[in-house]
């Protein structure tokens, strides 16, 4: 492949931390927030919230605050990583590592003043410690906070003891001003409430003391009402509303900016000559401005290249445009993928004449007879009728036959112009062919921001299984402990069961018993043997594109079945989803992730009464 010829090289994910490698314009706002920490070192103690989402660049701008701290006068910093501890550990580890910060005459003193007011056993441990030689800093800390924290009494008496010395450290300054331990606390929005609880109670019941600013780093909406903390009381729920005086929302970066960040990244991967300026632009606002979703999709990209054998035989630009397809357009990928025997067909051919139709039935001037022969035999592969006079409702008759994303994507420029340039490269049809014939998986980066208190940033591999024709889920997390199917019998109609071999299996570990049938027949015997939990079918089978609903229709109208159905299929059309729901179908799935929501529904609940066959008419 052409990519041996390039050096492509991975980006690293670490935070920014000097005006150098500040490529999205923190450096002003660092500035500024500097400024006005150093301007208020006389009003602390107090909390200042830096807000954004995943991947926005709270670190980044913390980390630039930080050195822009160290130039300040008696200014001191405290880094503490929220992540790293859980639950109760929090509120040790984040006091320790403030008292790590003061000088060390000044926690023996605050040792020895602790030591009196203790009883005679302990006293006498803190003054052995204390004479038995020089301890560094770490064991001066643990001493005292093995002092302090020996039982609710000493505990209440905590706040006072971290007060005098902290006054003490902030006024035993060379020269004016006083002292000031700025603590900055990162990526509390990533732990566990325990957690969370924890560090704000050290904040806000232990170290509210004067000399001590707080820098957090969160996303306020994940840890409000409907995030993370949902469950709190409304006591719990105003203890956190004391924790932050004020916020700073981190603004998303300006166009201009993202382009210059994106080109600077694919600079530095090496693929600076694939990058034309619509897909800088689709890169942009595809992934919301996100600058991590950029580096994780160019870093995506560099691994496929480099690693995968498929690509051996196409250019870079190739993988490129195709896990921009995979990444931003999640549903045509699965279909311009689909396995051999799915009812897809050729989806690129059909969105291509869909597209060209499309202008046709919208143009004015008259049409060719290569052209009318085009815009008929695309109707009629449809079985759809022009109306005379009105390509509106020619075309809105047209489009009820095709894949739901089809209208929207065929006024989507970035998609077209991504398509086009897929399709104009060499060999651009074996590329999919071997795609829809298994070709190696694709890495699907993370599209959804990780959920409030997970371990890690969730990494969704979704590979994608072209001859099973289903999607597996991996985590850095532990997966989630078994759905409550044990009892579950799951009728699994398809004349190409071999296509949802992982989807079967993830049902039946999760205690469903899965049964598998190719045609209607077989799936009849199985249900006058024993009635399923759940029916799921596909709809096309061989030459006949209704079968599904056709065998569906006959269950209910017999009423030899009238529980939970799930059809699914290669296309999701209105005119499906229609005919589904006109036979009491919970609905139509194209890919894992529907399918999974549906089956968890119709084993969870009971189904909704089914419509009255006559309603509906297969299509």
């Amino acid at each position: 492949m052409a990519a041996s010829e390039q050096r492509l090289a991975l980006l690293n994910d670490e935070p920014v931390d000097s005006a150098a490698t500040d490529l999205l314009g923190a450096g002003r706002a660092a500035r500024q927030l500097t400024e006005l920490l150093v301007a208020s070192r006389a009003s602390t103690p107090f909390t200042l919230a830096v807000d954004a989402g995943w991947g926005m660049g709270k670190s980044s701008l913390m980390q630039l605050v930080r050195a822009e701290l160290a130039n300040a006068p008696e200014v001191h910093t405290v880094w503490y990583n929220a992540w790293t501890s859980s639950g109760a550990d929090a509120l040790e580890g984040l006091i320790k590592s403030v008292l790590m910060r003061f000088d060390r005459r000044l926690l023996r003193r605050a040792l020895h003043r602790v030591s009196e007011q203790r009883a005679l056993l302990r006293a006498l441990r803190a003054l052995a410690a204390l004479v038995a030689g020089p301890l560094g800093a770490a064991g001066l800390v643990n001493e005292l906070w093995s002092n302090l924290s020996v039982n609710s009494q000493a505990r209440n008496e905590m706040r006072d003891a971290i007060r005098d010395l902290a006054q003490e450290w902030a006024e035993t300054a060379d020269y004016s001003p006083r002292r000031m331990l700025v603590v900055f606390i990162d990526d509390l929005d990533r732990c566990s409430e325990e957690t969370v609880l924890a560090v704000c109670e050290a904040v806000k019941v232990y170290l509210d003391v004067p000399g001590l600013a707080f820098v957090i780093g969160c996303d306020r909406s994940a840890m409000g009402p409907g995030g993370l903390l949902r469950d709190l009381s409304p006591a719990g729920a105003a203890f956190m509303e004391k924790i932050f005086q004020t916020s700073y929302r981190i603004p998303v970066a300006d166009g201009r900016g993202v382009q210059e960040y994106i080109e600077w990244c694919a600079r530095t991967a090496g693929i600076e000559r694939l990058l034309d300026a619509p897909l800088v632009e689709l890169l942009a606002e595809r992934s919301a401005r996100n600058p991590r979703r950029i580096k994780r999709l160019v870093n995506g990209f560099v691994l496929e290249a480099t690693l995968n054998p498929m690509w051996a035989d196409h250019p870079p630009e190739a993988v490129l445009r195709t896990l921009l397809i995979q990444y931003f357009y999640a549903d045509f990928y699965r279909m311009m993928t689909s396995p051999p025997g799915a009812d897809s067909g050729d989806v690129i051919a059909d969105f291509c004449t869909y597209r060209r139709v499309r202008m046709l039935l919208r143009a004015s001037a008259s049409w060719s007879d290569e052209e009318q022969a085009s815009v008929d035999a695309f109707l009629a592969l449809r079985d759809v009728a022009p109306v005379p006079g009105n390509w509106r409702a020619t075309l809105e008759a047209v489009e009820r036959e095709l894949p739901t994303v089809f209208p929207g994507m065929v006024t989507d420029s970035a998609f077209n112009s991504l398509l086009d340039g897929l399709l104009g490269l060499p060999r651009s049809e074996e590329l999919v062919r071997r795609l829809r014939e298994g070709g190696p998986a694709m890495v699907t980066l993370p599209q959804r921001e990780p959920e409030p208190g997970t371990a890690g940033v969730p990494v969704r591999t979704g590979v994608y299984e072209a001859q099973a024709g289903a999607i597996e889920y991996a985590s850095t997390t532990s997966r989630p402990p078994a759905e409550p199917f044990t009892g579950h019998t799951i009728l699994w109609v398809d004349d190409h069961p071999e296509n949802n071999t992982a989807l079967a299996a993830w049902c039946r570990s999760r205690g469903a018993t899965v049964e598998c049938a190719e045609d209607s027949r077989t799936a009849d015997a199985a249900i006058a043997e024993r009635t399923p939990s759940l029916i799921i079918s596909d709809i096309a089978r061989g030459t006949d594109d209704r079968a599904g609903f056709t065998h569906v229709e006959a269950l209910r109208r017999d009423e030899r079945y009238t529980g939970p159905v799930i059809f699914y299929a290669g296309r999701v059309t209105p005119a499906r989803q229609d005919t589904a729901r006109a036979l009491g179908a919970l609905g139509v799935a194209a890919g894992g992730d529907d399918l999974t929501r549906l089956i968890r529904t119709a084993l969870a609940a009971p189904p909704a009464p089914p419509a009255h066959p006559s309603a509906a008419r297969p299509r």
